[in-house]
């Protein structure tokens, strides 16, 4: 295992992550693409002191993305591509959860 290298990049936030949250502590993460699953389990264990039951990983292919300018009255048009990422999606043991935000509720 490389010490230097971030193995977590960001977590990722969205509406079906969180109800996945709330109902099978599953959590997901942008990962280094060279990463494997025992690097990734290693990393949210040590990161965020939980016992991880599983983890699965998924390579996503960026999106082409086309792009249109006007520069003296003529459109010019270019066409790029996202970068490709790995996502991690890391299940927890029974009794463990992550706070990702840092927040306490108070009422």
């Amino acid at each position: 295992m490389v010490k230097d290298r971030i193995i977590l990049v960001r977590p990722i936030t969205t509406e079906k992550m969180h109800r996945l949250e709330e109902s099978q502590r599953k959590y997901a993460f942008q990962v280094d693409p060279k990463a494997n699953k025992i690097e990734i389990k290693g990393a949210v264990e040590r990161k965020f002191d939980v016992k991880v039951k599983k983890v699965s990983t998924i390579n996503m292919k960026g999106k082409r993305k086309g792009l249109t300018i006007r520069s003296g009255g003529r459109p010019i048009r270019t066409v790029g591509k996202r970068a490709d990422w790995k996502k991690a999606i890391v299940t927890l043991e029974p009794g463990f959860s992550i706070d990702l935000f840092g927040a306490e509720v108070t009422s």
